[in-house]
């Protein structure tokens, strides 16, 4: 007997991304391809049922009015676009939103869709993420939210919150590996050419550093794991485990490929991810260190000292390029 299918509500208005919305309806539909059970029944939804145009030019026709939209439901999407602020300033949506994540299991939103939730209260007291653009206009907004500009998406009980775009791949996948495990997940993210999942925590800035890994082979593995785990025991022989291969080969490897041992590959990218942070926020340098797998403010300003000649304060003050302090501390 077929199991009652898990129902996605994903809500978007004029100018939202239709990425937003395409990339988690598409994960979810990939489970049902699958044939995996329950599936998902994936609905869109609107103010008023209207179409809407999104910011490239697509039209989207919404299933079902937004006021319509009755319990239980299993996933409540908000997208985010352009028309994030005219969207979280409607009562009229933020209203129908606040009443169906009453009757949600879980409720998420994917970019600046987390301007929308703020708007219905749904964040308040709760910390959050949004693309790192936006972050500081919809921070000072929302003052009541605890806004971290790093990862690519937070978890806070059943609130879920991502960063630009393509996270909401991420953050479906992640869905998709807590209601049927990691086997599953690791199936739907081969069909689609991508990987398993970036991790939630995985810095923002990570994605874009430009030391870049080789087109294939084990350093690409390697260099790949370095950048989402840049907190994480980066010792040799552990990327060396992580690959398959011995620690000596690995670093021949590298030695060949990148022309540098895997310990200064895996300091200069730790170092570059925190001169990202301290350029584009206002997180503490201790807790720059913690992320950027320096363990202390002292090795990180080390590390600065050899790469830039300059310590990591000297450096924000150079090169800072945003002016409203995040409220995410720890």
């Amino acid at each position: 007997m077929s199991e009652t299918p898990r129902r996605v509500v994903i809500v978007g208005f004029p100018d939202a991304t239709l990425l937003d919305l395409a990339s988690p309806a598409d994960v979810l539909d990939a489970v049902n391809h699958l044939g995996i059970e329950p599936g998902y029944q994936v609905t869109t939804a609107s103010l008023g049922g209207r179409e809407f145009r999104t910011t490239c030019g697509i039209v989207v026709s919404a299933r079902y009015p937004l006021e319509r939209v009755a319990g239980p439901v299993d996933t409540l999407i908000v997208a985010g676009g352009h028309g994030h602020r005219a969207a979280a300033e409607d009562v009229r949506v933020t209203d129908q939103i606040r009443r169906i994540a009453a009757m949600s299991r879980r409720v998420a939103s994917v970019c600046t869709g987390a301007s929308v939730l703020a708007g219905a209260g749904l964040l308040d007291g709760r910390r959050a993420t949004t693309h790192w653009i936006f972050l500081d206009e919809i921070a000072r907004r929302y003052p009541a939210v605890s806004f971290d500009p790093a990862p690519l998406f937070v978890r806070d009980g059943n609130v879920y919150t991502s960063a630009g775009v393509t996270s909401g791949l991420d953050l479906a996948l992640s869905f998709v590996e807590d209601d049927h495990g990691s086997a599953v997940a690791r199936q739907v993210a081969r069909g689609m050419v991508t990987y398993l999942q970036r991790p939630g925590n995985q810095a923002q800035v990570s994605l874009f550093l430009s030391s870049r890994p080789p087109d294939s082979g084990p350093v690409r593995e390697a260099s790949a794991y370095v950048q989402t785990h840049l907190d994480g025991d980066l010792r040799v022989s552990v990327l060396a485990g992580h690959v398959g291969i011995g620690a000596r080969h690995l670093a021949r490897l590298f030695a060949e490929e990148l022309d540098t041992t895997p310990t200064r590959y895996v300091r200069s990218v730790r170092t570059e991810a925190a001169a990202v942070l301290l350029s584009d926020t206002a997180l503490p340098l201790g807790t720059i260190a913690r992320r950027c797998g320096f363990g202390s403010g002292e090795t990180l300003r080390q590390a600065f000292l050899a790469a830039y000649d300059t310590t990591p304060s000297a450096y924000r003050r150079l090169h800072r390029r945003r002016t409203t302090p995040f409220t995410a501390s720890r």
